[in-house]
């Protein structure tokens, strides 16, 4: 298994967690691609990728039940995530999800558990609710999903706010609003970025990504595929999650080979010029 320390990061609880993991979104809905879609989560655990992703909005539980067969036999081995939907997200409706979750999953406990967005329950009574998910040892820790800059100053104003450990947000080549002050802004707080869709599903979140002559050259000289230089590019810092979706055993094994590609000045300098930060504050993107 892939274990390389170069290819981890450790949050502020100091466990250690891949910077590249898995996504699951759309998995679990079509029974024709069901037991290849568990092989690949298998290899994905076996190549390092040991961080997986879910939640109780994916198909309505079908993503969590189909991780829950992935893991039978190599629960210990993995750092299991899922979300919360935002009107679950008060005590009684959070405690209630999360065994519910857990029930789909086949486990006992989770890693992570995230706030999926912001809802209308005050984030004080979600706050509380997952503390005492940890003290029961239903879940090792939390974090959120979705949440600007607003909702993370108000989050860790609250008390145990500040044992928030991660923000999972949509992040690509494409999609670079939060270059500009939420990720420096979390960066400071030591909160480190989950990235939803780097590979900006497929580039069909922003027109002209993959045919992009700078990606597209840069792919040729590292000797890898369009997709793997936007997933590379997502880590690249050292200090970002990235969890893209992969179905197929292939797609899991690109994945795994784009956290070994290493850029050089030049190639970070085209990637700039072709999709530059914004230098003004732009509103959360999100899917």
């Amino acid at each position: 298994m892939n274990r390389d320390i170069s290819n981890r990061l450790l949050l502020s609880d100091g466990a250690s967690v891949p910077r590249i993991g898995q996504g699951t979104w759309f998995m679990g809905d079509s029974e024709a691609h069901r037991e290849e879609e568990i092989a690949a989560l298998r290899l994905g655990v076996e190549l390092g990728l040991d961080l997986i992703d879910t939640a109780e909005m994916y198909g309505d539980g079908r993503s969590e039940e189909l991780v829950g067969e992935a893991l039978e036999g190599i629960r210990e081995k993995v750092f299991l995530v899922s979300k919360v939907y935002p009107y679950h997200a008060g005590n009684e409706h959070l405690a209630r999800s999360c065994e519910e979750s857990l029930s789909r999953l086949k486990t006992d406990h989770l890693d992570l558990y995230l706030l999926h967005w912001r809802g209308n329950i005050p984030l004080e009574e979600t706050v509380e609710g997952m503390e005492k998910l940890v003290a029961a040892g239903k879940i090792a820790r939390w974090g959120v999903s979705n949440l600007d800059m607003g909702d993370m100053k108000e989050l860790l104003h609250i008390a145990e706010g500040t044992h928030c450990v991660t923000n999972q947000v949509l992040y690509h080549l494409g999609s670079r609003g939060i270059e500009h002050e939420l990720l420096p802004w979390l960066r400071g707080h030591k909160i480190p970025v989950m990235a939803y869709s780097p590979l900006a599903q497929a580039g069909s979140l922003r027109k002209g990504l993959l045919e992009s002559e700078a990606v597209q050259e840069i792919a040729l000289t590292h000797g890898v595929s369009p997709l793997q230089v936007l997933l590379a590019w997502s880590i690249r810092d050292g200090d970002i999650i990235a969890i893209p979706k992969a179905g197929t055993m292939k797609h899991v094994a690109e994945n795994a080979a784009a956290g070994l590609i290493t850029f050089t000045k030049d190639d970070l300098w085209k990637l700039e010029d072709a999709f530059p930060r914004p230098s003004w504050k732009v509103p959360l993107d999100m899917i």
